[in-house]
């Protein structure tokens, strides 16, 4: 229900934002994003990584590869491109391993980030739905902080502070 309503509100900003000119507004969300995911990533210890809040949901590590993996599979769309990644970081176990590939999927997005205003304009298809790549952009910006809001709950049931918090202290 989650991805459903992000997907709702992606679509009905995308046109908006094509007026706007706001990829540079949604970067922003993206880079406060970018900035938290790859902190969390590198703070939480390398036990933690198999850390679950419950047995139903994804470890810490399990969703810093969904992360990964989720920005490359938009990214990609957003640029017109296939993925230049062939690993499935949900899989990968090793802390190392998994902050690599975060950092990596992020540099490829911000790739995506810097595309034209009239570039982000152009249509594609989004889960089945018609959007264009502004509304993609959006999207995996509300899916990155959806995930990062995971991670500050598995942050404070270990007892840290997750890194939003951490500022002025």
């Amino acid at each position: 229900m989650k991805t459903l309503t992000i997907v709702a509100l992606s679509l009905a900003a995308a046109p908006l934002a094509a007026q706007t000119g706001a990829v540079a507004g949604i970067g922003t969300i993206y880079t406060v994003a970018k900035g938290n995911l790859i902190k969390a990533a590198e703070q939480m210890s390398e036990e933690n990584y198999s850390f679950k809040a419950t047995p139903e949901v994804r470890s810490f590590g399990q969703l810093v590869g969904h992360v990964a993996n989720a920005n490359y599979m938009f990214c990609s769309m957003a640029l017109g491109e296939k993925s230049p990644s062939s690993t499935d970081f949900e899989k990968t176990t090793a802390k190392a391993a998994l902050v690599q590939g975060l950092k990596d999927s992020f540099t490829y997005c911000d790739k995506a980030y810097a595309i034209s205003d009239a570039a982000a304009t152009a249509d594609v298809d989004l889960f089945g739905m018609k959007t264009n790549k502004i509304g993609v952009l959006s999207f995996n910006s509300g899916h990155d902080m959806e995930h990062y809001g995971n991670m500050v709950t598995y942050f404070r049931l270990k007892g840290m502070v997750p890194p939003s918090s951490q500022r002025g202290m």
